[in-house]
């Protein structure tokens, strides 16, 4: 008896008498908590299930508008599970963000988001701050992506638009961008601080200003992208390096803009731009055509209907077999299908 109250009296000091704690409840099976709005699942609002869930844990969101803060913090091997992404919303509150994950000083780590719309609210979606191993798919995502300190985060196959700042941000984080559709923002992506961001496979389109942001002393690889249809493409800033490969950069105003102190490497980019395919820093911008890549190309890129943001490539485009590339951009060619 004297060691069980020791044990107890040690939990409740240290607060860690929760589903993952030295009481015991590590060992335990990983269980499902069902989230529904009608109240036919375990919880009617998503953080009470994420309160009450511990590590390795499955919370399934049924249909419905959560007008909710949602924050996850101080929890490993977590997933949320949306019935469908636009069926379940989430709208935000009180705080400025609708959805968090990890906050000063407490991170979160392993967490999968998946299946679900986020609404912003004051200005902000989903902030990602001080966690890892953090995954964000098939998700639909109205307003900003915010990310600092954060370390191995995926943002995958989902739909990143309407901000009146940037898209996706990342400043001192470690971050890969996949298969997404980032649409309408200011600025499509921005990468600061000392971040290392993989940007890959993404549809970059209708942000008034770049597309893709490199700044600071951040470094990016920005591989296999269709970035068109933007204020300007990829620009360099500051003290940031990086590499561009495999791109279509078309349809905007400036392709690839760079800072004399910047240091980018360019090949196999298809470039077709309205004003200037290249460009150092200046207002307004000063031409340089001398950064061309060697094997950079400029031609027009031959999409299927670009005027119906049909973006894929025709059988008789140029882009087609390029370099170590099957074709260059995010989609695969018309012909392929």
């Amino acid at each position: 008896m004297l060691q069980l109250a020791r044990t107890v009296v040690v939990c409740l000091a240290t607060a860690y008498c929760v589903a993952d704690s030295v009481c015991g409840a590590s060992d335990r099976e990983p269980r499902t908590l069902i989230v529904a709005r009608d109240g036919s699942g375990e919880y009617r609002s998503i953080q009470e299930a994420v309160d009450a869930a511990g590590r390795g844990d499955t919370i399934r969101i049924k249909a419905g508008e959560y007008q909710e803060d949602v924050t996850i913090h101080s929890k490993d091997g977590l997933h949320l599970i949306g019935d469908r992404v636009d069926q379940v919303k989430i709208l935000g509150l009180n705080r400025v963000g609708s959805f968090h994950i990890g906050k000063w000083p407490y991170g979160a780590t392993n967490i999968e988001i998946s299946g679900m719309t986020i609404q912003e609210h004051g200005g902000l979606a989903v902030g990602i701050f001080n966690g890892r191993d953090i995954v964000l798919h098939d998700m639909t995502i109205h307003g900003m992506v915010f990310g600092q300190q954060v370390q191995r985060v995926r943002i995958e196959d989902s739909r990143i638009g309407g901000s009146e700042t940037t898209g996706i941000q990342f400043a001192d984080s470690d971050a890969v961008l996949s298969g997404n559709v980032i649409h309408d923002n200011d600025h499509g992506v921005t990468v600061a601080g000392k971040s290392t961001v993989r940007v890959e496979r993404n549809v970059i389109v209708h942000n008034l200003f770049e597309a893709v942001v490199i700044t600071d002393s951040a470094k990016a690889l920005v591989v296999s992208n269709t970035i068109v249809k933007n204020g300007g493409g990829i620009a360099f800033l500051q003290r940031a390096e990086g590499e561009v490969t495999g791109n279509v950069i078309g349809l905007n105003k400036i392709g690839v803009l760079i800072a004399p102190t910047s240091r980018p490497m360019l090949s196999y980019n298809a470039l077709d731009n309205s004003e200037q395919n290249y460009a150092f820093t200046g207002s307004p911008p000063i031409p340089a055509p001398q950064l061309k890549g060697e094997t950079d190309l400029t031609v027009e890129p031959r999409f299927v209907d670009s005027g119906r943001d049909d973006f894929r490539l025709r059988a008789d485009s140029a882009l087609l077999g390029v370099g170590r590339f099957p074709y260059l951009g995010a989609l695969p060619p018309a012909a392929l299908h």
